[in-house]
């Protein structure tokens, strides 16, 4: 059983909006972080946005006032809701948990969920 499995990607036009989620199985637990990255053709996997334990957000600076992070601690699952999309937000979006154990701690990854803005 996969750890993290996403869903929601898809095509969409420039301006439209998607939402992202991504569902953690039993084995992934003292989440301390849930985050999606992104990784266009032939660039870096880098962070798209971020929540923490506490509650706390982060984003990158291209997606502020665009992108929401959430996540429900209950059903252990996150969303990013993608609004006013471009084409430079097409890229394979990646979920992300860092876990904590008593010996360390450590991160998850989901499969990958494609994600293309265009006409």
């Amino acid at each position: 059983q996969a750890e993290l499995v996403e869903s929601g990607g898809g095509l969409v036009q420039p301006g439209g909006s998607l939402t992202l989620t991504c569902a953690a199985s039993e084995s992934v637990y003292n989440i301390n972080s849930w985050a999606w990255y992104r990784q266009a053709p032939g660039k870096q996997r880098l962070l798209v946005a971020k929540i923490r334990a506490s509650g706390s957000t982060e984003y990158e600076e291209s997606v502020k006032g665009r992108f929401v992070i959430s996540r429900d601690n209950d059903k252990k699952m996150m969303s990013l809701q993608m609004n006013s999309l471009k084409p430079e937000d097409t890229a394979v979006y990646y979920c992300n948990v860092h876990w904590s154990r008593i010996w360390g701690s450590g991160d998850s990854w989901g499969q990958g969920t494609q994600v293309t803005v265009s006409l």
